[in-house]
């Protein structure tokens, strides 16, 4: 699977440990990393430093090459190998689930019985799910490595599965905070903490109730490939429009405008109006749903004052709030309020 474009593949942002950990997958196995590095165009002293960083695609490469070599795709990290084709079973054994929490609840499941020496555990508390590894094993030196890995795979395969970008919330380890530490904001979207309890991401719940859109057919053409240690960068998140709506019902006075928005959501103003255009979307038809709505609720069951709930409804002023409520309702506010019979003073107010 290209993971990346060209451009991105290109850009030396690896850590050179993650390299060091494969090199050390060899030695497990008593075989020679030589032509896996070869392959990948990393000198042996090239691996001295720990400051050096390799691509995305040197990387691709040499995973892929120690995978086959190897016949392990777990690359040294648990007690037993898991032999060339072991996540493409799972992965199998996901595509047919109707809708992504299904086929992600199966590959926790299954990853189980081919990998003990962890578990991986998907719940879901109110808006918020969350992936957790708990290591049942010493994963010794290979245990960045390995909970990053997993971690960023567990990610790719859902978004692959679903063909949209998921935004994380955020991603912990429980570690110290590598000399390496910049890049976990390259391969983890949100805030990333280290020495927490466990590793886990998190990630908006809602995603989990997608359908897939992938087939049998494009997962012979994904299994080609080594599962990456990246994710693609998808233009499209799918419940973008409802992240949108969220954020301006619940923090209107942090979206005032489209670089608060985009800031709030982690993504550029640019791409955000451009990922809502393909929806069918617009950042204006949206902003005037969410503030029509809760403009009306407030006049249909407060007695605030006009200009509370203009500044309630994520308005700067009062004067611009009634202009826009003319033109959604044909009335003004304190119209709209009148006829619903909830103004001061009346016998529903």
């Amino acid at each position: 699977m290209s993971v990346l474009g060209a451009h991105a593949k290109s850009l030396a942002i690896t850590p050179v440990a993650f390299v060091q950990a494969i090199v050390q997958a060899y030695e497990k196995y008593g075989k020679n990393p030589t032509a896996a590095l070869r392959s990948a165009q990393i000198k042996p002293e090239f691996l001295c430093n720990s400051g050096h960083r390799i691509s995305a695609l040197q990387m691709e490469r040499i995973s892929g090459a120690a995978m086959q070599e190897l016949d392990d795709e777990a690359l040294g990290w648990f007690s037993r190998r898991l032999p060339w084709g072991s996540y493409g079973m799972l992965a199998r054994a996901s595509i047919s689930a109707p809708k992504l929490g299904v086929a992600l609840q199966r590959w926790c499941r299954h990853h189980g019985l081919i990998a003990d020496d962890i578990r991986l555990r998907l719940a879901t508390t109110g808006e918020q799910a969350t992936l957790t590894i708990t290591e049942h094993a010493d994963l010794k030196a290979l245990r960045e490595f390995c909970l990053v890995s997993v971690l960023r795979n567990f990610h790719g395969l859902a978004c692959w599965l679903i063909d949209s970008r998921i935004a994380l919330q955020g991603a912990q380890f429980p570690f110290a905070a590598p000399a390496h530490q910049d890049v976990y904001s390259v391969l983890f979207s949100g805030p990333t903490v280290f020495e927490a309890a466990s590793a886990a991401i998190r990630f908006d719940a809602r995603y989990l109730e997608l359908p897939l859109r992938r087939d049998e057919a494009a997962l012979q053409q994904m299994l080609k490939h080594a599962l990456p240690l990246t994710v693609l960068q998808y233009r499209r998140d799918r419940l973008l429009v409802q992240r949108v709506r969220q954020a301006l019902s619940t923090q209107p006075a942090n979206t005032h405008s489209a670089d608060d928005l985009a800031t709030l959501l982690a993504m550029s103003p640019r791409t955000l109006h451009r990922q809502l255009k393909e929806e069918g979307a617009s950042l204006q038809a949206l902003k005037d749903e969410v503030r029509r709505q809760r403009a009306q609720e407030l006049l249909l069951r407060t007695t605030r004052p006009i200009k509370q709930v203009a500044q309630a409804s994520g308005f700067q002023n009062e004067k611009s709030f009634m202009r826009a409520f003319k033109d959604w309702t044909g009335k003004s506010p304190a119209e709209f309020r009148q006829s619903s019979g909830n103004a001061p003073g009346s016998p529903g107010g």
